[in-house]
Protein backbone atom coordinates (compact mmCIF):
# COMPACT_ATOMS: atom_id res chain seq x y z
CA UNK A 1 0.00 0.00 0.00
CA UNK A 2 1.33 3.61 -0.77
CA UNK A 3 0.44 6.38 1.64
CA UNK A 4 0.42 9.95 0.62
CA UNK A 5 1.14 12.83 3.26
CA UNK A 6 -0.68 15.56 1.74
CA UNK A 7 -0.17 19.23 2.73
CA UNK A 8 2.15 19.73 5.58
CA UNK A 9 5.44 22.49 6.12
CA UNK A 10 8.59 20.32 5.46
CA UNK A 11 11.33 21.01 7.31
CA UNK A 12 13.58 17.93 6.47
CA UNK A 13 15.26 19.27 8.59
CA UNK A 14 15.91 22.21 5.91
CA UNK A 15 12.05 23.82 4.53
CA UNK A 16 10.93 22.69 1.77
CA UNK A 17 7.55 24.58 1.73
CA UNK A 18 4.48 22.68 1.51
CA UNK A 19 4.80 19.69 -0.16
CA UNK A 20 3.52 16.11 -0.03
CA UNK A 21 5.36 12.95 1.24
CA UNK A 22 4.74 9.08 -0.87
CA UNK A 23 5.59 6.38 1.42
CA UNK A 24 6.13 2.94 -0.71
CA UNK A 25 7.79 0.28 0.97
CA UNK A 26 9.27 1.67 4.71
CA UNK A 27 10.85 4.41 2.38
CA UNK A 28 10.47 7.68 1.26
CA UNK A 29 9.40 7.28 -2.36
CA UNK A 30 8.94 10.98 -3.37
CA UNK A 31 8.47 14.63 -2.52
CA UNK A 32 6.85 17.27 -4.26
CA UNK A 33 4.03 19.43 -4.56
CA UNK A 34 0.38 18.32 -4.54
CA UNK A 35 0.95 14.76 -5.57
CA UNK A 36 -2.20 12.72 -6.94
CA UNK A 37 -2.73 9.01 -6.33
CA UNK A 38 -2.44 6.93 -9.24
CA UNK A 39 -5.21 3.93 -9.29
CA UNK A 40 -2.57 1.66 -11.43
CA UNK A 41 -0.58 1.30 -8.55
CA UNK A 42 -3.19 0.14 -6.08
CA UNK A 43 -4.97 1.07 -2.67
CA UNK A 44 -3.59 4.48 -1.66
CA UNK A 45 -3.65 5.88 2.14
CA UNK A 46 -3.87 9.79 1.81
CA UNK A 47 -3.18 11.74 4.95
CA UNK A 48 -4.30 15.30 5.20
CA UNK A 49 -1.91 17.58 7.56
CA UNK A 50 -2.53 20.85 6.21
CA UNK A 51 -1.49 23.38 8.37
CA UNK A 52 1.09 21.00 10.09
CA UNK A 53 4.73 20.62 10.45
CA UNK A 54 6.53 17.59 9.12
CA UNK A 55 10.40 16.61 10.16
CA UNK A 56 12.18 14.26 10.26
CA UNK A 57 11.58 10.92 13.15
CA UNK A 58 14.10 11.83 16.12
CA UNK A 59 16.67 10.27 16.55
CA UNK A 60 17.53 9.42 20.42
CA UNK A 61 21.73 8.33 21.15
CA UNK A 62 21.09 7.60 24.76
CA UNK A 63 18.21 5.28 26.10
CA UNK A 64 18.88 3.11 28.94
CA UNK A 65 16.52 0.07 27.24
CA UNK A 66 16.40 -2.10 30.06
CA UNK A 67 16.09 0.74 32.46
CA UNK A 68 19.69 2.09 34.59
CA UNK A 69 20.13 3.51 37.99
CA UNK A 70 20.56 1.15 40.89
CA UNK A 71 23.04 3.35 42.95
CA UNK A 72 20.89 3.59 45.79
CA UNK A 73 20.33 -0.14 46.29
CA UNK A 74 18.36 -2.57 44.46
CA UNK A 75 14.83 -0.92 44.80
CA UNK A 76 16.07 2.40 42.44
CA UNK A 77 16.86 -0.14 39.59
CA UNK A 78 14.50 2.22 36.60
CA UNK A 79 12.26 0.38 35.03
CA UNK A 80 12.42 -0.87 31.09
CA UNK A 81 11.07 1.07 28.31
CA UNK A 82 8.23 0.94 26.34
CA UNK A 83 7.80 1.44 22.63
CA UNK A 84 5.05 3.70 23.56
CA UNK A 85 7.28 5.75 25.29
CA UNK A 86 9.93 5.75 22.75
CA UNK A 87 7.15 6.78 19.69
CA UNK A 88 4.99 8.95 21.86
CA UNK A 89 8.24 11.60 21.97
CA UNK A 90 8.67 11.43 18.42
CA UNK A 91 11.36 8.89 18.34
CA UNK A 92 11.73 6.76 15.71
CA UNK A 93 15.38 5.50 16.33
CA UNK A 94 17.08 4.73 19.66
CA UNK A 95 20.40 3.73 20.67
CA UNK A 96 20.36 1.67 24.22
CA UNK A 97 23.04 1.53 26.41
CA UNK A 98 24.13 0.39 29.79
CA UNK A 99 24.86 2.46 32.75
CA UNK A 100 26.55 2.62 36.49
CA UNK A 101 24.85 -1.02 36.50
CA UNK A 102 26.75 -3.25 34.05
CA UNK A 103 26.07 -6.15 36.66
CA UNK A 104 22.12 -6.86 36.81
CA UNK A 105 22.01 -5.36 33.38
CA UNK A 106 23.77 -7.15 30.68
CA UNK A 107 25.08 -6.96 27.29
CA UNK A 108 22.70 -10.26 26.48
CA UNK A 109 19.70 -8.53 27.94
CA UNK A 110 20.29 -4.95 26.10
CA UNK A 111 20.98 -6.81 22.74
CA UNK A 112 17.80 -9.01 23.37
CA UNK A 113 15.59 -5.45 23.85
CA UNK A 114 16.76 -4.03 20.67
CA UNK A 115 15.97 -6.92 19.23
CA UNK A 116 12.63 -6.94 20.45
CA UNK A 117 11.80 -2.88 19.83
CA UNK A 118 12.78 -3.49 16.05
CA UNK A 119 10.43 -6.20 15.69
CA UNK A 120 7.51 -4.00 17.14
CA UNK A 121 8.28 -0.97 14.35
CA UNK A 122 11.17 1.22 15.44
CA UNK A 123 15.03 1.12 14.25
CA UNK A 124 16.88 0.03 17.51
CA UNK A 125 20.87 -0.30 18.06
CA UNK A 126 23.10 -0.31 21.30
CA UNK A 127 26.14 0.59 22.40
CA UNK A 128 28.92 -2.24 23.79
CA UNK A 129 30.00 -1.48 27.42
CA UNK A 130 29.06 0.44 30.36
CA UNK A 131 30.36 2.85 32.78
CA UNK A 132 33.39 0.81 33.86
CA UNK A 133 36.63 0.22 31.83
CA UNK A 134 37.50 -2.84 31.12
CA UNK A 135 33.88 -2.70 29.85
CA UNK A 136 31.04 -5.67 29.55
CA UNK A 137 30.82 -7.10 26.06
CA UNK A 138 29.39 -9.73 23.98
CA UNK A 139 32.17 -11.34 22.02
CA UNK A 140 35.10 -10.30 24.92
CA UNK A 141 35.92 -7.21 23.21
CA UNK A 142 34.62 -4.48 21.52
CA UNK A 143 36.10 -4.55 18.47
CA UNK A 144 34.64 -7.85 18.16
CA UNK A 145 30.89 -6.84 18.85
CA UNK A 146 31.18 -3.86 16.42
CA UNK A 147 32.06 -6.29 13.65
CA UNK A 148 30.20 -9.34 14.55
CA UNK A 149 26.47 -7.73 15.91
CA UNK A 150 24.73 -6.11 13.59
CA UNK A 151 23.01 -4.03 16.60
CA UNK A 152 26.59 -2.28 18.13
CA UNK A 153 27.52 0.71 16.33
CA UNK A 154 29.73 1.79 19.46
CA UNK A 155 31.04 1.60 22.87
CA UNK A 156 29.06 3.45 25.73
CA UNK A 157 28.54 4.91 28.32
CA UNK A 158 31.80 5.03 29.65
CA UNK A 159 32.17 7.19 32.70
CA UNK A 160 34.60 9.76 33.15
CA UNK A 161 35.00 12.68 35.67
CA UNK A 162 32.73 11.44 37.76
CA UNK A 163 32.94 9.77 41.75
CA UNK A 164 30.95 6.26 39.96
CA UNK A 165 33.39 5.83 37.22
CA UNK A 166 35.98 2.92 37.32
CA UNK A 167 38.76 5.57 37.33
CA UNK A 168 40.15 4.93 33.66
CA UNK A 169 43.95 6.16 32.93
CA UNK A 170 44.39 7.75 30.14
CA UNK A 171 46.14 4.54 28.73
CA UNK A 172 43.11 2.49 28.70
CA UNK A 173 40.80 5.08 27.32
CA UNK A 174 43.55 5.79 24.43
CA UNK A 175 43.53 1.48 24.13
CA UNK A 176 39.24 1.78 24.19
CA UNK A 177 38.85 4.34 21.65
CA UNK A 178 40.92 2.98 19.45
CA UNK A 179 39.35 -0.71 19.55
CA UNK A 180 36.19 1.31 18.84
CA UNK A 181 37.33 2.98 15.75
CA UNK A 182 39.25 -0.21 14.23
CA UNK A 183 36.00 -2.60 14.73
CA UNK A 184 34.01 0.34 13.10
CA UNK A 185 36.55 0.87 10.16
CA UNK A 186 36.11 -2.81 9.67
CA UNK A 187 32.49 -2.95 10.26
CA UNK A 188 31.57 0.02 8.54
CA UNK A 189 30.07 1.75 11.57
CA UNK A 190 30.44 4.78 13.18
CA UNK A 191 32.34 3.05 16.24
CA UNK A 192 32.04 5.81 18.70
CA UNK A 193 33.17 6.33 22.18
CA UNK A 194 30.04 7.15 24.22
CA UNK A 195 31.26 9.34 27.23
CA UNK A 196 29.76 9.74 30.60
CA UNK A 197 30.82 13.11 31.54
CA UNK A 198 30.53 13.48 35.30
CA UNK A 199 30.50 17.26 37.15
CA UNK A 200 34.30 15.78 38.25
CA UNK A 201 36.91 19.20 38.35
CA UNK A 202 39.01 17.07 35.56
CA UNK A 203 35.65 17.53 32.84
CA UNK A 204 37.27 16.71 29.43
CA UNK A 205 40.60 16.69 30.26
CA UNK A 206 41.12 13.85 29.53
CA UNK A 207 39.91 14.02 25.89
CA UNK A 208 41.79 17.11 25.37
CA UNK A 209 44.81 14.95 25.86
CA UNK A 210 44.07 12.15 24.06
CA UNK A 211 43.06 14.06 20.83
CA UNK A 212 46.75 15.58 21.11
CA UNK A 213 49.11 12.94 21.99
CA UNK A 214 47.70 10.21 19.91
CA UNK A 215 46.18 9.67 16.54
CA UNK A 216 42.73 8.94 16.97
CA UNK A 217 40.33 11.46 15.24
CA UNK A 218 38.63 13.87 17.68
CA UNK A 219 34.91 12.62 15.97
CA UNK A 220 35.54 9.22 17.48
CA UNK A 221 34.81 10.47 20.90
CA UNK A 222 31.22 11.48 21.61
CA UNK A 223 30.83 12.83 25.59
CA UNK A 224 27.36 13.30 26.66
CA UNK A 225 26.02 14.92 29.67
CA UNK A 226 28.16 18.56 28.79
CA UNK A 227 24.78 20.51 30.40
CA UNK A 228 25.67 19.68 33.46
CA UNK A 229 27.16 23.50 34.74
CA UNK A 230 27.93 26.40 32.50
CA UNK A 231 32.06 25.87 32.99
CA UNK A 232 31.60 22.10 31.40
CA UNK A 233 29.95 23.74 28.67
CA UNK A 234 32.47 25.90 27.48
CA UNK A 235 34.71 23.36 27.93
CA UNK A 236 32.30 21.61 24.84
CA UNK A 237 32.58 24.45 23.00
CA UNK A 238 36.16 23.92 22.85
CA UNK A 239 36.13 20.62 21.89
CA UNK A 240 33.28 21.62 18.82
CA UNK A 241 36.29 24.18 18.02
CA UNK A 242 38.82 21.16 17.26
CA UNK A 243 36.18 19.14 15.08
CA UNK A 244 34.01 17.40 17.83
CA UNK A 245 30.59 16.71 18.61
CA UNK A 246 29.16 17.29 21.96
CA UNK A 247 25.69 15.69 23.14
CA UNK A 248 23.60 17.55 25.48
CA UNK A 249 21.02 16.15 28.28
CA UNK A 250 17.36 16.40 28.07
CA UNK A 251 15.91 18.08 31.12
CA UNK A 252 12.48 17.98 32.74
CA UNK A 253 10.57 20.99 34.08
CA UNK A 254 10.32 19.81 37.55
CA UNK A 255 11.11 21.65 40.57
CA UNK A 256 14.02 19.61 41.15
CA UNK A 257 15.03 21.12 38.09
CA UNK A 258 15.05 24.63 38.59
CA UNK A 259 19.17 24.86 38.75
CA UNK A 260 19.68 22.40 36.00
CA UNK A 261 20.92 23.86 32.50
CA UNK A 262 18.39 22.86 29.87
CA UNK A 263 19.32 21.58 27.06
CA UNK A 264 17.95 23.89 25.04
CA UNK A 265 19.92 26.37 27.01
CA UNK A 266 23.14 24.65 26.32
CA UNK A 267 22.42 24.91 22.50
CA UNK A 268 21.48 28.97 22.40
CA UNK A 269 24.97 29.70 23.94
CA UNK A 270 26.84 27.71 21.56
CA UNK A 271 25.42 29.07 18.65
CA UNK A 272 25.94 32.54 20.66
CA UNK A 273 29.54 31.93 20.80
CA UNK A 274 29.89 30.69 17.53
CA UNK A 275 30.14 26.70 17.96
CA UNK A 276 29.01 24.83 14.54
CA UNK A 277 25.40 24.29 15.01
CA UNK A 278 26.22 20.98 12.83
CA UNK A 279 28.28 19.47 16.11
CA UNK A 280 25.30 19.85 18.59
CA UNK A 281 23.44 16.87 19.71
CA UNK A 282 20.86 16.35 22.10
CA UNK A 283 19.81 12.63 24.34
CA UNK A 284 17.28 11.86 26.34
CA UNK A 285 18.71 9.68 28.93
CA UNK A 286 15.71 8.14 28.75
CA UNK A 287 14.76 5.75 32.00
CA UNK A 288 18.12 6.81 33.58
CA UNK A 289 18.09 7.18 37.36
CA UNK A 290 18.86 10.97 37.95
CA UNK A 291 20.33 10.69 41.22
CA UNK A 292 20.89 13.42 43.56
CA UNK A 293 23.90 12.95 46.12
CA UNK A 294 24.86 14.31 49.46
CA UNK A 295 28.15 15.66 51.43
CA UNK A 296 28.51 11.84 52.24
CA UNK A 297 28.44 10.50 48.41
CA UNK A 298 24.71 8.68 49.63
CA UNK A 299 21.78 9.08 47.27
CA UNK A 300 19.48 11.76 49.24
CA UNK A 301 16.75 11.90 45.88
CA UNK A 302 16.00 9.74 42.74
CA UNK A 303 14.26 11.08 39.59
CA UNK A 304 13.74 8.69 36.11
CA UNK A 305 14.59 10.99 33.01
CA UNK A 306 11.60 10.63 30.33
CA UNK A 307 12.17 10.35 26.83
CA UNK A 308 9.35 12.94 26.21
CA UNK A 309 12.07 15.48 27.18
CA UNK A 310 14.15 15.17 24.17
CA UNK A 311 11.19 16.73 22.13
CA UNK A 312 10.83 19.59 25.01
CA UNK A 313 14.11 20.81 24.42
CA UNK A 314 13.37 21.10 20.84
CA UNK A 315 10.26 23.38 21.66
CA UNK A 316 12.49 25.16 23.72
CA UNK A 317 14.76 26.39 21.22
CA UNK A 318 11.54 26.87 18.80
CA UNK A 319 10.12 29.34 21.41
CA UNK A 320 13.54 31.39 22.10
CA UNK A 321 13.41 31.73 18.60
CA UNK A 322 15.31 29.24 16.59
CA UNK A 323 14.59 28.31 13.42
CA UNK A 324 12.82 25.02 13.24
CA UNK A 325 15.24 23.82 10.68
CA UNK A 326 18.07 24.48 13.15
CA UNK A 327 15.96 23.50 16.07
CA UNK A 328 15.69 20.16 14.52
CA UNK A 329 18.97 18.96 14.34
CA UNK A 330 20.52 18.20 17.29
CA UNK A 331 17.62 15.43 17.29
CA UNK A 332 17.76 14.63 13.07
CA UNK A 333 20.70 14.95 11.13
CA UNK A 334 23.24 16.14 13.61
CA UNK A 335 22.92 12.31 15.64
CA UNK A 336 22.07 10.76 12.17
CA UNK A 337 25.27 12.13 11.00
CA UNK A 338 27.70 11.32 13.90
CA UNK A 339 26.16 7.59 14.36
CA UNK A 340 26.52 7.06 10.83
CA UNK A 341 23.17 6.24 9.63
CA UNK A 342 22.78 9.35 7.41
CA UNK A 343 21.49 9.78 4.84
CA UNK A 344 18.96 7.06 5.78
CA UNK A 345 18.02 8.71 8.89
CA UNK A 346 17.50 12.12 10.19
CA UNK A 347 16.26 13.35 7.13
CA UNK A 348 13.60 13.50 4.57
CA UNK A 349 14.22 12.54 1.06
CA UNK A 350 13.63 10.14 -1.42
CA UNK A 351 15.61 7.00 -0.31
CA UNK A 352 15.43 7.89 3.31
CA UNK A 353 13.30 6.12 5.70
CA UNK A 354 10.02 7.09 6.28
CA UNK A 355 10.61 8.00 9.88
CA UNK A 356 8.60 10.73 10.13
CA UNK A 357 6.55 13.23 12.97
CA UNK A 358 4.23 15.67 12.28
CA UNK A 359 3.70 18.63 14.39
CA UNK A 360 0.72 20.73 15.52
CA UNK A 361 0.88 24.79 15.42
CA UNK A 362 2.43 24.36 18.70
CA UNK A 363 4.89 21.57 17.76
CA UNK A 364 3.52 18.97 19.30
CA UNK A 365 3.53 15.38 18.02
CA UNK A 366 0.68 14.46 16.54
CA UNK A 367 1.31 12.01 13.91
CA UNK A 368 4.57 9.28 13.92
CA UNK A 369 5.52 7.11 11.19
CA UNK A 370 8.51 4.54 11.81
CA UNK A 371 10.01 2.95 8.67
CA UNK A 372 6.23 4.01 6.62
CA UNK A 373 4.18 2.51 9.51
CA UNK A 374 1.86 4.71 11.38
CA UNK A 375 2.47 4.08 14.71
CA UNK A 376 1.20 6.89 16.70
CA UNK A 377 -2.20 8.63 15.55
CA UNK A 378 -3.24 12.15 16.61
CA UNK A 379 -1.12 12.15 19.78
CA UNK A 380 -2.29 7.97 20.67
CA UNK A 381 -0.20 5.36 20.52
CA UNK A 382 -1.71 3.10 17.88
CA UNK A 383 0.90 0.57 18.59
CA UNK A 384 2.34 -0.86 21.52
CA UNK A 385 4.07 -3.48 23.09
CA UNK A 386 3.52 -7.03 23.66
CA UNK A 387 2.90 -6.39 26.97
CA UNK A 388 1.45 -3.06 27.31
Amino acid sequence: MFTIIKGGQIFAPESMGIQDIVIAGGVIANIAPDIKPCNNYGETQLIDVTGKYVVPGFIDQHVHLIGGGGEGGYNTRTPEVALDDITSAGITTVVGCLGSDGVTRNMAGLLAKARSLEIEGISSYIYSGAYEVPPPTLTGNVRSDLVLIDKVIGCGEVAISDHRSSQPTKAELARLVAEARMGGLLSGKAGVLHLHVGAGPRQLSLLFELITETEIPVMQFVPTHINRNWELVREGIKLVNLGGTIDFTAVGDSPEDAASITAAQAVLYCLEHGACQDKLTISSDGHGSLPVFDGKGNVSSLRVAKLSWLHEEVRRLIKAGIAPEVALKPVTINPAKVLHLYPVKGVLRPGSHADIVVLDQEFIVEHVFAKGCWLVRNGEAIVKGMFA
